[in-house]
């Protein structure tokens, strides 16, 4: 929406909630080793803390 690389939070039509960020994987993984092994498939995004706070009131409690 901001016509450049902006993060953003968005429901898919089954439920699910899809998030674009940053692809951060190598940095977090050697900043955070305690973190879980990721799976094949999974990589790190991150999205900045606005972006989340803004999405919070349009993602249900259940």
């Amino acid at each position: 929406m901001c016509g450049e690389t902006c993060p953003d939070v968005f429901e898919l039509s089954d439920g699910r909630f899809a998030v674009i960020g940053a692809e951060r994987t190598a940095k977090v993984q050697e900043e955070h080793p305690e973190l879980r092994e990721l799976d094949a498939r999974e990589i790190i995004v991150v999205v900045d803390r606005w972006t989340l706070i803004y999405a919070k009131p349009f993602i249900p409690d259940h």
